[in-house]
């Protein structure tokens, strides 16, 4: 990607789908938060955090990840952190974002669900209002905890309203989708969106058995479905979206190197790709980094770039006439 390339690609609106808003705290807001709140951390200064930032697998991702999650405790505390997200948002013109949280973490620390979504509607509505970046907010279940209890959590979420949608994430390997089947029925139910990490860590037949055990509309991830000429068929068929999210996968250990990743081979076989930052304060980049970086690492094409973004355009949940402002913003770009 050339300087005016990559000039244009930051100046371009963009939309991100796969956003853990736990993975936007920065090794600096994480000590502030652990001072304000008391809670006592292995780490002493910014750098003894950035190098725990240093991953081998998903699992030692999430030791530290949940670990972290400790440190929020308040409704400003979830508003700070949600804020300082969109704050990126609005220096790397994301126009649109669809952000995970996990509630069950939360819960599990004794912050209420009514708490940590205040804050987040609150940055929401903050950054709407004073700098045009619109956003909505996905529950997700964590899928290594037990079933029993979603369902319950999911309507209590309803009750307070703000949410989008349903989501399934964490560590993925022996932890099948299928185990959910009946909260994502009930989140469907509701008229609530459905999507799901699966073919990360797992295998190809997770992605199946979230297309036809969760009627996910999208995958997160996904890149492993190379693994299976059928379900590349199907998803090409169907076009399905693929959240693939490039330092993630390279911090994780599913690639070497950005060099080896497979989002190329993805999307020459016509597959619906996006391009997200998945928890950009743990695995080195947001958004225009990793489309950037990856293009570089690779070799796309800028067409290539404005195809994701399109791509993230018909996959977002967004309404029809917020879709058609994205695409007329696009479309000056190329």
């Amino acid at each position: 990607m050339n300087t005016l390339e990559k000039k244009k690609l930051a100046e371009m609106p963009k939309i991100e789908l796969h956003l853990h808003i736990e993975g936007s705290l920065e090794p600096e807001m994480l000590l502030s938060l652990a001072e304000k709140n008391q809670i006592s951390l292995p780490y002493n200064d910014v750098d003894a955090v950035r190098a725990a930032y240093r991953f081998r697998d998903l699992q030692s991702f999430l030791n530290l990840y949940y670990l972290a999650t400790q440190c929020l405790k308040t409704e400003q505390d979830f508003y700070a952190l949600t804020l300082a997200y969109l704050r990126h948002c609005r220096d790397e013109n994301i126009v649109y974002t669809e952000m995970f949280f996990d509630p069950q973490t939360h819960l599990e620390h004794g912050v209420p669900l009514a708490v940590s979504m205040a804050g987040i509607a609150a940055a929401q509505g903050e950054a709407e209002r004073e700098w045009g970046v619109d956003s909505a907010l996905i529950l997700c279940f964590e899928r290594d905890r037990p079933a029993e209890g979603t369902i319950a959590l999911l309507k209590d979420a309803e009750k307070i309203g703000g949410i989008i949608g349903v989501g399934l994430d964490s560590a993925e390997r022996n932890h099948p989708p299928a185990k959910f089947a009946a909260t994502f029925a009930a989140a469907r139910a509701l008229g609530l969106h459905r999507v799901a990490h699966a073919g990360e860590e797992g295998p190809p037949e997770y992605i199946l058995e979230a297309l036809d055990k969760l009627g996910v509309e999208r995958i997160d991830h996904g890149v492993r479905a190379l693994e299976s000429p059928e379900l590349v068929e199907r998803l090409r068929a169907e076009q399905i979206p693929l959240t693939v999210c490039p330092f993630s996968n390279v911090a994780l250990g599913g690639f070497g190197n950005l060099q080896q990743h497979n989002v190329a081979r993805l999307l020459e076989s016509g597959l619906k790709v996006t391009i997200n930052s998945d928890d950009p304060a743990y695995f080195g980049g947001y958004l225009t980094a990793n489309i950037s970086d990856t293009w570089d690492a690779l070799g796309l094409s800028f067409e290539q770039t404005i195809q994701v973004q399109k791509n993230a355009i018909d996959g977002c949940f967004a309404q029809a006439h917020k879709k058609r402002e994205m695409y007329e913003k696009l479309s000056v770009y190329g």
